[in-house]
């Protein structure tokens, strides 16, 4: 059996590999290159068929949360770069068995991305090559195309982070320049009715302003593609080892894409609501549906020259935002490999270009299988938007953990966390609460397939229980959810009426943030020789062997 030790030393020895070349434009370009995939083109249909305009606040309270997180993982950044540190910051600081359920649950919403941007890619071009689409799903021979699809992905990211790097910088500009335009011209059609189009008389027709009641609007945050739409922030954390000068890039170009996002998504949903014709709202907001959403809406209001635009952006966007995604899954498998939780040929760097090859193709293998049981966009994302929202809960923790273990200095902690930390926490329990049972309970087994890889773990690898206490309470954080979903008012039960049971989940979330936060502190004050090399990046191997980080305690 692999000692830490030797474990340890090959892990360092394969970060070496990585390439330092990304600046502040190319991780800005890889957060708004993620931010504007196949989200901006479906996310505001699917959000006004839910929520109708109310979807507005939800838009807000998501960037809000979505703010607050890449605040937590921007100091995180800082302290300890790391690519695929999403997955390794929970194993530092509250061990394995927690950093497994998290690793788990993030490396299925990453490895699910690819396939979902290349559906949303093919379900727009159904619009003008048949066969592709059809009864709300893709096809055989639809599947077939976004594999294609996906294997360009891959490609693109195979020779290097350098040529990623070019080739996202002027994807990205294009992406900014299409929804931007849409924007205008569906502002214009409303503001002129142009095509009949509804504009600002559309917020008192179709139900009203909140047809379905504020609840259905705070659903869709995680079921209608927002959150999915706000994480390409986390591509940044993902390749934070390969960063320059990462105490100043990684919390400038967070902040920089999520402030972006907020105000290009708002601007998107408001200009789909002025856009539609009040004439399709007779069945009110949940009877609006078009395969290709701002394309088809476009011409319906006699833009022909801007749906031609926008089918060929759809394209460019989920592509491009696949691209993205898939270079940084590769980190993410990276990191779980150095975790241990996957096998640790998988942490294998290509000297040449950089790049951990073989994750891109494992990746690659396990995304065609999500396009067989979820032959959609708005199926793929109803699965992961939850997960999405659980693995953002455990970074505050871990930047507590770090703050009182020593390993981040003064210099290295950003302002306000005090309060930012625990917002981040609870509103992120609320959003999985929020999510309406029936799409709930779907996320119970893939939690149960992580629970069980890391048991045959735990026993092959003898962790020690030590690795576990520092994760129980991230078990019964999911239980209390679950349990909460299955009583609560969002499609659960009834037992307890809004909006005592937000209130409940609120506070039952504030209880596990200092269980798992007093967890995280005890962790790692119990191991000094940890804290030491996070604080100063160097462990020697007897040093490595002595702590035995994932021995046998």
């Amino acid at each position: 059996m692999e000692t830490a030790s030797a474990a340890r030393e090959s892990a360092h020895t394969e970060d070496s590999h990585l390439k330092q070349r990304l600046g502040y434009w190319s991780l800005v370009a890889t957060g708004i290159g993620s931010v504007i995939g196949s989200g901006w083109l479906f996310s505001a249909m699917y959000a006004a068929q839910t929520a109708g305009p109310a979807s507005l606040i939800a838009w807000v309270i998501g960037g809000a949360v979505m703010l607050a997180v890449a605040l937590v993982f921007a100091e995180l950044g800082m302290v300890h770069p790391e690519s695929g540190g999403l997955v390794r910051y929970p194993l530092y600081s509250n061990g394995r068995f927690a950093a497994s359920i998290v690793g788990w649950s993030m490396w299925v919403t990453y490895v699910a991305n690819p396939p979902t941007e290349a559906s949303g890619v093919v379900q727009y071009a159904s619009s003008y090559i048949p066969g592709l689409f059809a009864h709300q799903q893709l096809t055989f021979l639809g599947i077939v195309v976004a594999v294609a699809l996906m294997a360009v992905f891959v490609v693109v990211n195979y020779f290097g982070v350098q040529f990623f790097a070019r080739s996202n910088n002027i994807v990205t500009a294009v992406k900014i320049c299409i929804p931007t335009l849409t924007i205008v011209m569906l502002f214009f059609s409303g503001f002129t009715h142009t095509g009949k189009a509804g504009g600002a008389d559309n917020f008192a027709a179709g139900g009203g302003f909140a047809p379905y009641g504020i609840g259905a609007a705070l659903g869709t945050i995680a079921t209608a593609g927002m959150v999915f739409a706000y994480t390409g922030f986390r591509n940044i954390i993902e390749l934070s080892g390969e960063v320059k000068n990462p105490r100043r890039n990684i919390p400038a170009s967070l902040v920089t894409t999520i402030l972006l996002a907020i105000v290009l998504y708002l601007l998107l949903q408001t200009a789909f609501i002025f856009g539609v014709p009040q004439h399709l709202l007779g069945h009110g907001w949940s009877g609006i549906n078009f395969d290709s959403p701002f394309a088809q809406l476009a011409m319906l209001l006699g833009m022909t020259w801007l749906y031609w635009i926008l089918i060929a952006d759809s394209m460019i966007s989920p592509s491009g935002s696949g691209i993205v995604f898939t270079a940084s899954n590769a980190r993410n498998v990276f990191g779980l490999s150095k975790n241990r939780f996957f096998p640790g040929w998988l942490s294998k760097v290509h000297q040449g270009s950089g790049v951990p090859r073989r994750a891109l193709l494992l990746n690659f293998l396990v995304g065609i299988l999500f396009l067989l049981p979820l032959p959609s966009w708005h199926q793929i994302i109803g699965v992961t938007g939850t997960l999405i929202a659980f693995t953002f809960s455990i970074g505050s923790v871990s930047l507590v953990a770090f703050r009182r273990a020593g390993v981040a200095q003064k210099a290295d902690r950003l302002p306000g966390m005090v309060v930012i930390a625990p917002f981040a926490f609870i509103v992120s329990g609320l959003v999985i609460y929020w999510v309406p049972w029936s799409e709930l309970v779907l996320t119970i087994p893939i939690i149960a397939v992580g629970l069980i890889w890391y048991a045959v773990n735990f026993i092959t690898q003898k962790h020690g229980w030590s690795e576990v206490k520092g994760g129980i309470w991230l078990v019964v954080y999911l239980v209390v959810m679950y349990l909460m979903s299955f009583v609560g008012d969002y499609g659960g039960l009834k037992l307890i009426p809004a909006p005592w049971d937000s209130i409940v989940v609120a506070v039952l979330s504030a209880a596990l943030y200092l269980w798992g936060t007093q967890s995280g502190v005890r962790y790692m004050l119990g191991r000094p020789k940890l804290v030491e090399e996070l604080r100063t990046g160097e462990l020697t191997e007897e040093e490595a062997a002595e702590e035995g980080l994932g021995e046998r305690a």
